[in-house]
């Protein structure tokens, strides 16, 4: 297989990840039990400490190694402002899509450095991939929740997380093709990105995982950040 199938196809299987996690939410039809509850809302938190470790571990250190302090700031605090305006329009219309959005403003910036990575070093961007697929799975889960929990119908939730995987290969394609010899961009698309994420966490995503009078489901977070942790000593 040459080097750019092997890149969509990684790619698109790390954003298909989402949509299995959609699937298990669809086909999980066990009643909804106190048990049920702390589960998903476990899951949340899951989401939530993947996203904190995918901050820390794979978009701002590149960002923290390329810009200099005053882009960083810009982009960084300009990521948190948009999606905070995005937040406030969506609420409005009496919507939320906080775990939608932070999986998208994850995936993409990462699936842009699997692109742009996987010409220099194959073994890294496999892993990469596996990475963005870990994360990907419990943010799928949860944001068909989100997404029906809303309104929407499911069957359009499950072809709305279907459509999101294909952002994969696209950001994968642009990484690999125009922003391999422009580390300032893709720094900068990952500073950007992490200020969105920061915000949803704290504003949407945190708040839902916590339960009245139960405890464990918070633990996701710690499980999550674990991962992520586990996921850059493989990268590093």
């Amino acid at each position: 297989m040459n080097e750019l199938a092997l890149i969509v196809l990684m790619s698109w299987i790390a954003g298909l990840a989402a949509f299995v996690g959609c699937i298990a939410a669809h086909w999980e039809g066990s009643a909804d039990t106190v048990a049920k509850q702390e589960f998903v809302h476990g899951v949340v938190a899951l989401g939530g400490g993947i996203l904190i470790a995918a901050v820390a571990f794979a978009l701002a250190p590149t960002a923290l190694s390329v810009q200099d302090p005053i882009s960083l700031t810009c982009t960084f605090c300009l990521g948190g402002v948009v999606f905070c305006l995005l937040d406030i329009r969506i609420s409005k219309s009496g919507g939320s899509k906080a775990q939608v959005m932070a999986m998208i403003m994850d995936f993409f910036p990462e699936a842009i450095s699997l692109g742009a990575v996987f010409g220099h070093d194959r073994r890294m961007g496999i892993l990469l991939a596996a990475f963005i697929a870990a994360q990907n799975l419990p943010e799928g889960f949860n944001s068909y929740h989100e997404i029906t929990s809303s309104g929407t119908r499911p069957h359009k939730a499950l072809v709305s997380l279907l459509a999101i995987s294909f952002l994969g290969p696209l950001a994968a394609f642009i990484g690999y093709f125009f922003l391999q010899d422009y580390p300032e961009i893709t720094a900068g698309i990952m500073s950007f990105a992490s200020g969105g994420i920061l915000y949803l966490i704290f504003q949407d995503i945190a708040p839902q995982s916590r339960m009245e009078q139960y405890w464990k489901p918070a633990l996701g977070a710690v499980l999550g950040f674990a991962i992520g942790m586990l996921g850059h000593q493989l990268l590093g």
